[in-house]
């Protein structure tokens, strides 16, 4: 059993496994010709991306860098140089991955106009959806080009690093702003909540 924890790809696996087990169990197989069914696998990806994206939004804004100035001088190449590429790699294609398995959705479920022009009852949706292209375009248009300056990637000046750092530091918070009414928004539209 120990074996599987000591890989991530092995944990996933099992997890997997695990839910295949509980679909088989519930009689989920039975539904693959069911549109309902695939509109919740998507609903059920999508929501599985958010997690991760979100996840590591507020990670970044939370731990990672109020702990920057606690973190010793010659310990901080370790967070520029291996966790935060990585965090970041896994940040913006969890920001791609969550608008692609949205839109999908949305398209499926046949309100995708209806939401993007905010009419009424997919005004809540809507929203949410405007707010997460907002902030998917700030993580692969203005954060991310920013960390690879920030983070040594991208060779520039130490004035323009430092600007660069700055400029996504201030975006990713800004994202962290907008994440509160976004995920109120996406839930409210079929919780009765907006």
């Amino acid at each position: 059993m120990g074996a599987i924890f000591q890989s991530l790809g092995r944990t996933i696996t099992a997890g997997v496994i695990i839910l295949l087990v509980i679909m088989g169990i519930a009689g989920t197989f039975g539904k693959l010709n069911d549109m309902n069914f695939w509109r919740f696998v998507m609903r059920w990806l999508h929501v599985l991306s958010g997690v991760m994206w979100i996840g590591l939004l507020w990670y970044f804004n939370f731990v990672q860098t109020p702990s920057m100035p606690k973190i010793p001088d010659e310990q901080k190449p370790a967070i520029g140089k291996v966790i935060a590429p990585t965090a970041l790699f896994w940040f913006r294609w969890g920001a791609m991955a969550t608008i692609v398995t949205g839109l999908i959705l949305a398209m499926m479920s046949g309100y995708l106009g209806q939401a993007l022009s905010l009419q009424k009852g997919y005004h809540a949706i809507g929203l949410g959806m405007w707010l997460g292209a907002i902030m998917w375009f700030n993580v692969w248009f203005i954060i991310w080009p920013n960390q690879k300056k920030a983070l040594g990637i991208v060779q520039v000046s130490p004035e323009e690093k430092a600007a660069a750092a700055k400029m996504a530091g201030m975006t990713s918070r800004f994202n962290t702003m907008l994440s509160i009414p976004m995920l109120y928004c996406m839930v409210a539209q079929q919780n009765g909540g907006l």
